[in-house]
């Protein structure tokens, strides 16, 4: 998308984000699961963003860094996390990466589609690979992409509130795996806002290719981070990988 860069989404949704996606998935299951693989060590999660989960990973105990493009989204975690131990770094979630070993490292939900391409996506798997400790987990949570969504636009309604209209926006390139979009909002006070989103999506398989030639091998996959079992059907996937 011509004009979109690194820290164009977060810039764009750190005022609604906790509103919005406060619910996209369990903090709680989250917070247990990664406390569980990284045993209450270092965690490094990628595209921190408002702290949704950094926070209260940080509250169980685990010793948390935060990487973000958004000095927006990292004003809202730094609000957040009041006096708990919370490290967070401004930059690219690939290059940003601090020089050690951390016990998990985390990229929630569709965050590793924000790379939005393959080159970037397997540079994540190279990087986080040399980060990991003995026995350390690489966290993956990502939808699963549908083969049968067709190519071109889709305009959808978000939300109508009294004074307020939110219209989704989004054109999918199935060539490209990328799908473009915008939430476009309406306000008396405000008139039109747009909110742009892109990414490049990739298919489990693809993201295990990814891991192999980083080194890294798929130790667990499961449906959501509840550790539901992984189906043929399932529209969501956790993946654990490991040297």
């Amino acid at each position: 998308m011509k004009g979109f860069d690194d820290a164009t989404y977060g810039d764009s949704f750190a005022d609604v984000y906790d509103d919005w996606y406060d619910d996209v998935s369990d903090v709680d299951a989250t917070t247990t699961l990664v406390d569980e693989l990284a045993r209450g060590g270092h965690v490094l999660e990628l595209g921190v963003g408002t702290g949704r989960l950094a926070v209260p990973l940080a509250r169980a105990g685990c010793a948390v860094v935060g990487i973000d493009a958004s000095e927006a989204m990292l004003e809202r975690c730094r609000a957040k996390s009041g006096d708990l131990t919370l490290e967070l770094i401004l930059g690219d979630m690939i290059e940003a990466q601090p020089d050690r070993t951390f016990d998990a490292v985390l990229v929630a939900y569709n965050t590793i589609f924000s790379l939005t391409s393959a080159e970037r996506q397997q540079a994540l798997f190279d990087t986080v690979a040399r980060r990991l400790s003995d026995g350390g987990a690489f966290i993956v949570e990502a939808a699963v992409p549908d083969p049968r969504r067709k190519a071109g636009g889709t305009v959808g309604v978000r939300s109508v509130q009294a004074d307020r209209v939110v219209l989704s926006v989004d054109v999918h390139h199935p060539e490209d795996q990328r799908v473009d979009g915008q939430f476009v909002e309406f306000t008396p006070t405000g008139g039109v806002r747009l909110r742009p989103w892109s990414i490049r999506y990739s298919s489990p398989e693809e993201l295990d290719q990814m891991a192999t030639r980083a080194g890294l091998r798929l130790r667990n996959r499961w449906e959501d981070m509840g550790k539901t079992v992984f189906a043929a059907d399932s529209a969501t996937h956790v993946s654990v990988y490991t040297r």
